[in-house]
């Protein structure tokens, strides 16, 4: 079986994390498989299976046609911007291409994977694709995040994000979806420093609010948030085993991978309850409604106030990260190469 990839639109955005990143996790762990009669080929048009790995509705994302004898696997991570329109708006183009999307899929996919069980509901809905040909495959942290022992490495990164003793912890990212301002103002009100990874919230002062998929952040102070912008990928391991909370307050996510590395790392997990992370994170994670800032503020001073309880839970966390692997992963996806 030869298998051609394809990165797709934007590919360069996704290099270190994200969609990039899994597909690299991905590939890394088929290349393991010693028995399996397939190998990886530059070239759709010399393909069996090409696998197209990023979708997004408002660029045309697939071919008009696919060659001969080939068979099309597309995986779509999440369709978030069709949940939010007001706040990621397609435009008049958009639209257009999401309708040639959609005929592109019917027409020439095969079988699509996406991320969780969420997703495919999405999927479903939103692409009118049936159920049977459409396959979960979950995601897992990548092999760096891991509980690591004290030592030099706490005083340094501690010194070079000038870190306070007890910090909340969240990665990453300012769209709407991620209800950053709701897990600011909780933080301030239980009186615990918050510190962000990404560029984004590095540089807030220097985008532009005006825009619908920023507008939300006008008015939100941010002075108070510890602003690490962009880590290496051992840094945000080190600042998971540093955090004293991770927290997910995410309205909706596809995923939700950073609740896992904080599992890996024993870091316990505060998230919202919304579909995909109660999926992904079991009774690993302490939930919250996402539709105020008290509840937040409750689970978070419960944490402060009983050790045992937080012990508890990264106790939980470290039993649910155990059900992820790239090596199921690379498994699951071979399986959907098979039936298509």
């Amino acid at each position: 079986m030869k298998i051609a990839y394809v990165k797709g639109v934007n590919s360069n955005l996704d290099s270190t994390r994200g969609i990039g990143a899994n597909t690299k996790m991905l590939l890394e762990a088929l290349a393991n498989f010693k028995n399996n009669k397939f190998k990886v080929v530059n070239s759709p048009r010399d393909a069996d299976i090409i696998h197209y790995v990023k979708f997004h509705p408002f660029f045309i994302s697939l071919p008009f046609t696919k060659p001969k004898n080939s068979k099309l696997v597309l995986t779509i991570h999440d369709l978030i911007p069709l949940i939010y329109p007001t706040h990621y708006p397609p435009g008049v183009k958009g639209n257009v291409r999401f309708l040639i999307n959609k005929f592109l899929v019917k027409k020439n996919v095969d079988r699509i994977i996406t991320i969780s069980e969420t997703s495919k509901k999405d999927i479903c809905r939103f692409l009118g694709v049936k159920p049977d040909i459409v396959d979960v495959t979950y995601l897992a942290p990548k092999q760096v995040f891991e509980k690591l022992k004290i030592g030099a490495w706490v005083k340094e990164i501690t010194n070079k994000y000038n870190l306070p003793q007890k910090f909340v912890l969240f990665d990453h990212g300012v769209n709407y979806n991620k209800n950053l301002p709701t897990l600011m103002e909780a933080c301030k009100i239980a009186k615990i420093p918050l510190a962000v990874v990404g560029k984004e919230t590095e540089n807030i002062g220097k985008l532009d609010l005006n825009h619908p998929e920023l507008s939300h952040l006008k008015g939100v102070d941010f002075s108070g948030v510890l602003k690490l912008g962009f880590v290496s990928d051992e840094d945000l391991n080190k600042l998971f085993n540093l955090a004293y909370i991770y927290i997910q307050p995410s309205f909706y996510e596809g995923f939700g991978m950073p609740v896992l590395e904080a599992m890996v790392v024993g870091c316990p997990v505060i998230a919202s309850r919304t579909q995909a992370i109660v999926e992904v994170g079991g009774d690993a994670c302490l939930y919250f409604n996402s539709s105020g800032v008290g509840d937040l503020v409750e689970k978070i001073n419960m944490f402060k106030n009983d050790e045992k309880l937080r012990q508890e839970y990264i106790k939980r966390g470290f039993k649910q990260v155990k059900k992820y692997s790239w090596e199921k992963a690379a498994k699951e996806t071979l399986g959907v190469y098979a039936k298509a």
